[in-house]
């Protein structure tokens, strides 16, 4: 599905007057729009500043499922900018609903095999939910067979769910301890993303794809993906905040991830800023297989910059 044939850059005072009067509501991705890595981008306390002057709501959408709600809330004070973990939404913790809304396991019953890091088990903690893998320090042992505790003791009857998300630490013992679940019928397969790579400054970097990749054609099975462009992400997002979706606007530097969720979500708005993954030749080009976005711009500070100019 794409988007319209001709995205408009955001470029003078008036255009981006003009696109902050349409929406009341923000959607942002974080990597590559707010920040790269450790490295804040330009103007963006100022932006966010004069939306929230402005009377616009703002939320924080993300794929990235390492840190949690609460984890990730501290990042931006570390940056000087005030959120409260009720405003950020995660693809560990769109994992954590779909396990208790979707799957409806039992807190306290069933538990969750986690290859990736904290931010999925600590969402899944908050609804009550163990979970087993992950920060296992077992698991960072040299993977062999005749001494794995992940082979010489049976698998834990109680797992019905694998989830799968981005794992710096990964290494062939975590794969292999997780294929074994995965080689369970009963037990599901969720992914947190699929992005196959996230920015870091001056940098692109194997994303959760790449080695939940690896799982899925080793188990020959394929995950349910929860993050962006899922839709039962924005659903669940757009029900919770109560918002008005033509008024709405998914702003990101991924088309086929943050553009495509906006899209498809039948959002108001989409934004692509060109401080991550994309390209403006990508962001116009009307023949490729993917959602192009209502309007682009070189960074997300440009609203900022240009509102302040004097007419």
């Amino acid at each position: 599905m794409t988007g319209p044939s001709k995205p408009t850059k955001i470029t003078s005072k008036a255009i981006a007057q003009d696109f902050l009067d349409s929406y009341d509501t923000f959607l942002f991705d974080c990597d590559g729009v707010l920040w790269l890595g450790k490295h804040l981008l330009p103007k963006i306390v100022e932006t966010l500043d004069l939306l929230s002057s402005s009377g616009k709501k703002t939320y924080f959408v993300t794929n990235n499922s390492t840190k949690s709600r609460a984890a990730y809330s501290k990042k931006f004070a570390s940056f000087g900018i005030m959120v409260d973990p009720e405003q950020i939404f995660t693809s560990g913790y769109a994992s954590a609903l779909h396990v208790r809304d979707v799957l409806k396991l039992v807190p306290g019953q069933d538990k969750i095999w986690v290859f990736g890091e904290s931010g999925i088990t600590e969402e899944l903690k908050l609804m009550g939910y163990e979970s087993l893998g992950c920060d296992d320090p077992r698991l960072d042992e040299p993977f062999d067979i005749s001494e794995s505790p992940f082979f010489t003791e049976p698998l834990d009857p109680a797992v019905k769910c694998v989830i799968a998300g981005l794992d710096t630490r990964v290494n062939y013992h975590r794969l292999a301890a997780s294929l074994r679940y995965l080689q369970q019928p009963e037990v599901t397969f969720v992914a947190t993303n699929i992005d196959s790579t996230f920015p870091n400054k001056g940098f692109i970097l194997p994303g959760a794809g790449s080695t939940i990749e690896s799982l899925a054609c080793a188990s020959g099975r394929e995950p349910a993906a929860c993050g962006k462009p899922n839709l039962n992400m924005l659903n669940a997002i757009v029900t919770a905040e109560h918002l008005e979706r033509s008024k709405t606007c998914m702003v990101g530097d991924r088309l086929n991830t943050d553009i495509r969720f906006g899209v498809d979500g039948k959002l108001g708005g989409t934004l692509l800023v060109l401080t991550g993954i994309e390209t403006e030749e990508r962001a116009t080009d009307a023949t490729g297989d993917y959602a192009l976005p209502k309007f682009f711009a070189n960074k997300l500070g440009d609203l900022y910059e240009l509102t302040q100019e004097e007419s």
